[in-house]
């Protein structure tokens, strides 16, 4: 019996041994970003961590906290919107950023650029095409 209990202590070794080793490229290899606040949310932070997904595009995650809900802004707005752009193109639209009741939004996706800069604007309306409303939160030059 104690060399069952050995046999299975050593596989579930070894499973887990396998599982971190597969993960660890992931955590090596994503890099972080800080998010730089303007002065109409001095108090928000956040950061932009990114990665490599299977396919080569770039999968990126945003965190913030302490970002005031848009409609508290001065002028209020309905909405955060991420947008990135790449050098020479113009920006576009990731999608909404939501914020919670404790001040605090995560926002993730991917993208097939390599190397572009991200900011969040606070806005009117959700749809919008092209950044209109003033800019809270930005990252330069980031890639995976």
């Amino acid at each position: 019996m104690s060399v069952q209990i050995r046999s299975n202590r050593v596989v579930k070794i070894g499973l887990a041994v396998t599982l971190l080793m597969g993960m660890l490229p992931c955590v090596l290899l994503a890099k972080s970003f800080k998010l730089q606040q303007s002065t109409l949310v001095p108090g928000a932070t956040g950061q932009v961590k990114t990665a490599k997904d299977k396919n080569g595009n770039t999968k990126f995650s945003v965190q913030v906290k302490h970002l005031a809900n848009p409609s508290s802004l001065t002028p209020p707005k309905s909405t955060y919107i991420v947008w990135i752009q790449l050098a020479g193109a113009a920006p576009e639209s990731q999608g909404v950023l939501k914020v919670n009741k404790n001040l605090e939004g995560k926002f993730e996706t991917s993208t097939p650029n390599k190397h572009f800069d991200l900011w969040i604007t606070a806005e009117n309306d959700a749809t919008v095409k092209s950044p209109s409303g003033p800019e809270v939160l930005r990252a330069n030059g980031v890639q995976p």
